[in-house]
């Protein structure tokens, strides 16, 4: 059957909610849905803290410690970061180091403390976590290799370490050690169009910095270019070939349980749940092994008329992959996971690292 590609459709723009009115929500919901309480509450601190409420935030994190939470070493880590946010510095490093002598076994917990340090130009203090988190998750006896780090329990995790630990030494323009090399072996070895730059020195060159404050409109632009040609060369790469979850906005989402109510035996009911299915699936097809894997956007209208078209069952679980297949196909899909510095893929317009793809919610 020929397949007829349409024109995207744009989707509404989401309603706006301050991040205060957000929180809220999730608390609400935390009540509601026990059984997803410390997501919830989770999630809920990080915008109460976003919204500079961080009295409130910092009692959500100690409500999720006391109910004899899953990773308590994460969410000490969230709990200090936010201390140090509200100006409370010295409680903040003392309850650094006392996590510190805990070992903690999540890499979120190390690369949180550390970037709290590095945003705030500690930059010793940074190197020194980092250093200490790939040590004690590596392990002293490891070889410093692509692959033991490839193999290790968490290798992503320890691969973001030890590259973010060659940021901060470049920023401190310290020489080049066995860790910084492995951190090069490491980003050498992504594939190209994971890749910012031709080098990791490229990518962290401290004159970008320098630049900045001579010329910020010039480092802006030249960014704002690298940013299109990596965009343009992942699409190129991945657009004939990801393997797609079917996402809806949510006011889209809710209009496809008004026009199908038998959907919500698989979407469920509520819009987090739908959020958080597709990163659990798309986190599980890539521990699996898939490679290309995306978010396909989809609207309730072009479903309609590609159901129309194409003559499928809109309740059909293969009509739906068929249908997130098309939108690939068509451009209407991002590859997945985003970087974790980047906005999340959900919408929320937070960091990946600290929306879906935060450690605490997986």
């Amino acid at each position: 059957m020929s397949r007829k590609r349409r024109p995207a459709r744009r989707q509404p723009a989401p309603v706006e909610r301050t991040d205060a009115q957000q929180a809220e929500e999730l608390e609400a919901l935390a009540r509601k849905y026990l059984q997803d309480q410390e997501e919830l509450l989770t999630e809920a601190a990080e915008f109460y803290s976003r919204a500079g409420q961080h009295e409130r935030a910092l009692t959500l994190y100690q409500q999720v410690l006391d109910a004899d939470c899953r990773d308590p070493h994460l969410i000490q880590a969230f709990r200090i970061d936010t201390l140090w946010n509200a100006g409370r510095t010295t409680e903040a490093r003392e309850a650094a180091e006392a996590l510190r002598r805990q070992h903690p076994a999540n890499t979120g917990a190390w690369e949180i403390i550390a970037e709290m340090f590095e945003v705030a130009d500690h930059l010793q203090d940074a190197a020194d976590w980092f250093t200490a988190g790939v040590t004690h998750l590596l392990g002293p006896a490891a070889p410093l290799s692509v692959d033991a780090v490839r193999d290790a329990a968490d290798g992503n995790g320890i691969e973001m370490l030890i590259i973010s630990r060659h940021r901060v030494r470049r920023r401190l323009g310290q020489p080049c050690d066995d860790l910084d090399q492995l951190a090069h072996n490491l980003y050498a070895d992504r594939p190209a169009q994971l890749r910012a730059t031709s080098t990791l020195d490229d990518l962290h060159n401290p004159k970008l910095r320098e630049a900045a404050g001579n010329d910020p409109q010039a480092l802006i632009a030249s960014i704002e270019n690298l940013s299109r040609e990596i965009e343009a060369r992942r699409s190129a790469f991945s657009r004939p070939r990801l393997t797609c979850a079917l996402f809806w906005s949510t006011d889209e989402f809710t209009q496809l349980l008004n026009t199908w109510p038998e959907l919500a035996d698989h979407y469920g009911t509520e819009h987090h749940e739908h959020i958080r299915h597709i990163e659990q699936m798309l986190q599980r097809l890539s521990n699996e092994g898939e490679p290309h894997l995306g978010i396909a956007h989809g609207t309730v209208s072009d479903f309609k008329s590609f159901t129309r078209e194409e003559n499928l069952s809109p309740q059909d679980g293969d009509t739906r992959a068929h249908y997130a297949a098309d939108l690939a196909a068509r451009g209407q899909a991002t590859s997945w996971p985003p970087p974790r510095n980047n906005p999340c893929w959900c919408g929320s317009t937070r960091k990946y690292k600290k929306c879906c793809g935060n450690p605490a919610l997986a």
